[in-house]
């Protein structure tokens, strides 16, 4: 027996949120937001935390400063009863920070990287992850102190028995340079969206993005926005289509939200459609409040909540 179902290595800031903008700023000018919310951010603590919040066991490993955002980002997980006992602070370094401005289902992000760029491989606590069953990384491209370091990480959570999973996330640099070569024969659960699986490979279309890499990976997961995720395994592929939320308040964190979905029934060992529809409806589901987490309150009954919106049979591919 494990203690946790999945770690997660990965990058920790606060997201502050600013809604009901009439239009992006542009240089010299200013605008309003009639609502701001500040809140756990990252991609990797999203998915842990609404992760903790179907009832899965998650440790989180990462780097945050001496300071009052990582206070409120230890706290935060803490709620979600994810496990911070991994997670290191430093009185030298900031906790990172996303300002995020909404504009419909779109939005435009800042981030001051902070601690999230100082997290190496010799900070990862190897004892929390092999009492672990699972492992999932995030942000390769923001965590550069282990970029270098990622296929030995997953290489090595391989060799002590761990099933892994792989969000890449987009490139601020847009430079696109990762060695898949490397990274995907060691993960088990390749997770990007699409438009970041063309930067990846160079390709322009889906499917020939995939013939690209489809020698390395073993499970590609292509998230697709609101017309839903393709799968693509040794066996074929399925195009299951979006739950959709027809009053959106923002769609940060739906991607992470999907991952949470997808990896919570993939531990469960669920079949791989099933988690895939499952990822379709958290991501619908994270949409329906602010924020990342916001949809996913401590104490709430998460799976009669989604079951009550979207009509969701839970037990369909079982």
């Amino acid at each position: 027996m494990k203690d946790f179902d999945v770690s997660v290595i990965g990058e920790l800031n606060i997201d502050f949120i600013l809604n009901q903008i009439d239009s992006f700023p542009e240089i010299g000018k200013e605008i309003l937001s009639r609502q701001m919310n500040v809140t756990l951010g990252s991609s990797s603590a999203i998915f842990a935390s609404n992760l903790s919040s179907l009832d899965t066991k998650v440790a989180f490993i990462g780097k945050v400063g001496q300071d009052s955002f990582g206070e409120l980002i230890l706290a935060t997980l803490k709620n979600k009863h994810v496990n911070t006992d991994a997670i290191l602070r430093r009185e030298d370094l900031k906790t990172g920070a996303t300002v995020v401005l909404n504009f419909g289902e779109d939005r435009a992000m800042i981030t001051h990287p902070g601690a999230m760029e100082d997290l190496a491989f010799t900070d990862i606590d190897w004892a929390t992850v092999g009492r672990s069953r699972h492992l999932h990384l995030s942000s390769f491209f923001i965590q550069k102190g282990i970029r270098k370091d990622v296929p030995s990480i997953f290489k090595k959570a391989k060799e002590i028995g761990l099933t892994t999973s792989f969000d890449p996330q987009w490139d601020p640099g847009e430079e696109w340079q990762m060695d898949l070569e490397g990274i995907l024969p060691y993960v088990d659960i390749f997770l990007p969206n699409k438009k970041e699986l063309l930067h990846l490979t160079g390709h322009g279309s889906l499917q020939s993005a995939v013939r690209h890499i489809k020698s390395l990976a073993n499970t590609i997961v292509v998230k697709l926005g609101n017309e839903g995720s393709a799968l693509f395994t040794p066996d074929g592929e399925v195009f299951q289509p979006a739950f959709l939320n027809t009053d959106v308040v923002d769609a940060i964190g739906a991607g992470d939200s999907f991952n949470a979905g997808f990896i919570h029934k993939f531990v469960g060992g669920h079949p791989l459609p099933a988690c895939q529809e499952f990822g379709n409806m958290i991501g619908a589901y994270s949409t329906t409040a602010s924020g990342g987490t916001g949809a996913f309150s401590a104490g709430s009954n998460i799976h009669q909540n989604v079951k009550e919106r979207f009509g969701y049979a839970e037990k369909q591919h079982d």
